[in-house]
């Protein structure tokens, strides 16, 4: 399995780094994770460099798909030389959205009628896309998946992991990084966010 965080200029470090953390929990053969950015380096809203594994366009054949968030995310959207190299596809690929992702949902084609989740900066600009946004931290259905708030990125990492390796993978993952002595209420409630969305 290979999962891509789509990761740009200006990209918020929780959003981001987070998914990446948890995600890498998994310690299987075949198992990667990797930053997928138009540019080989790629500083974050906070001046932290880091540099991508794959170009932007590889996240087009991955079986996941995480869109980061970022200051510049509106930017992005408007440039035709970076989103003319995406064309993700939920019929093969799960795909989920972190905050300010939500817009770059949206300019793909891939909200349509469908409710999301984004953070509360990015809330008007996602409603003048056409979008109705969702006063909660996680939404999926089918394979598209949204996710509002910073730390609201764990939801989207460990509903990818239940989706693609299972439950207990995913329990296991956010155990690992859960505060001591509040791991089992971590579990408990990540498990009540995603248990909804998760589909066969």
């Amino acid at each position: 399995m290979h999962i891509a965080i789509l990761t740009f200029d200006g990209f918020n470090e929780l959003d981001s780094l987070i998914a990446l953390g948890i995600l890498n929990r998994v310690k299987r053969p075949g198992w990667r994770v990797s930053i997928a950015s138009p540019t080989p380096r790629v500083a974050s809203m906070n001046g932290v460099v880091i540099d991508r594994h794959i170009p932007l366009r590889e996240a087009n054949n991955v079986d996941a798909v995480l869109l980061g968030s970022g200051m510049k995310t509106r930017n992005i959207v408007a440039d035709r030389s970076i989103m003319s190299q995406l064309s993700l596809n939920p019929e093969r690929q799960l795909i989920g959205a972190q905050c300010s992702g939500a817009l770059m949902l949206a300019e793909l084609g891939l909200l349509r009628d469908l409710p999301v989740c984004t953070d509360l900066t990015t809330k008007p600009w996602v409603q003048e896309a056409g979008a109705e946004v969702l006063n909660q931290a996680f939404f999926a259905r089918g394979d598209v998946a949204s996710a509002g708030g910073c730390l609201a990125s764990q939801y989207l990492a460990a509903w990818v992991l239940a989706r693609l390796e299972g439950i207990e993978v995913a329990e296991a993952a956010i155990h690992y990084v859960a505060p001591v002595g509040e791991k089992d209420a971590y579990v408990e409630r990540m498990m009540a966010t995603i248990a909804p969305y998760l589909v066969a």
